[in-house]
């Protein structure tokens, strides 16, 4: 089966998704955990932006010392 349409969702599932969220979170705090999992993308960004200068900076080195 491919993974595209494992993963497509419609309508009706978004909203079921969401109702099921305010029953198991309450509606005060939805904006709290959604600031929380913004958040830990943006460090997640950071992270691999930090990564990949690192990387870039060890293979810089390594080209200009052979």
């Amino acid at each position: 089966m491919n993974a595209i349409t494992i993963l497509a969702l419609s309508w009706q599932h978004i909203l079921i998704v969401a109702i099921l969220l305010v029953l198991l979170f309450g509606g005060k705090k939805i904006p709290e955990l959604m600031r929380g999992v913004g958040s830990g993308i943006k460090e997640f960004k950071d992270a691999v932006k930090e990564d990949e200068k690192g990387s870039e900076n060890k293979t810089n080195n390594n080209s200009s010392s052979n």
